[in-house]
């Protein structure tokens, strides 16, 4: 039976969302290891910002809702080092729980899938019982020799 929430959350390009997600760890990583001065950090600014709206437009309403709610605008044109990194962080923490659902609700289709297979070799061995004349197991029909 295929789940309500994940057919209501999701994601309709993959590939930029992984693109875009690479590319805000990277930039966490960046903010991590160099000091930034304020035009650094008033770029990095707009760059998590930029982010932010490419994510929205690969998000079903329900992710993109989400996002918005989880994710807080910044309070100053050249925010704090220590803002920065929280925010990245957020942020990639935030994906990384979307990429564990996605991965879960693949897991899930995938056992799914595998019961329904095993299932009708299940139905298909039962229809081809033996005692029928013909060879048991194989479906094939009784033979003319004794």
């Amino acid at each position: 039976m295929p789940d309500a929430d994940a057919d209501a959350e999701q994601v309709t390009k993959p590939t930029k969302l992984i693109r875009i997600a690479s590319m805000v760890r990277s930039m966490l990583d960046e903010v991590r290891r160099a000091p930034l001065d304020d035009a650094g950090r008033s770029r990095l600014r707009e760059i998590h910002e930029k982010s932010v709206e490419e994510l929205e437009t690969v998000l079903s309403p329900e992710l993109h809702k989400e996002l918005e709610e989880v994710v807080l605008p910044f309070t100053s044109d050249a925010p704090t080092e220590s803002e920065l990194r929280l925010a990245q962080a957020q942020l990639v923490g935030w994906l990384e729980g979307l990429f564990h659902g996605i991965q879960a609700t693949l897991f899930t289709q995938q056992a799914m899938a595998q019961g329904q297979l095993e299932e009708m070799r299940q139905r298909r061995a039962l229809q081809a019982v033996p005692g029928d004349g013909g060879a048991p197991g194989t479906g094939e029909p009784p033979s003319g020799y004794l």
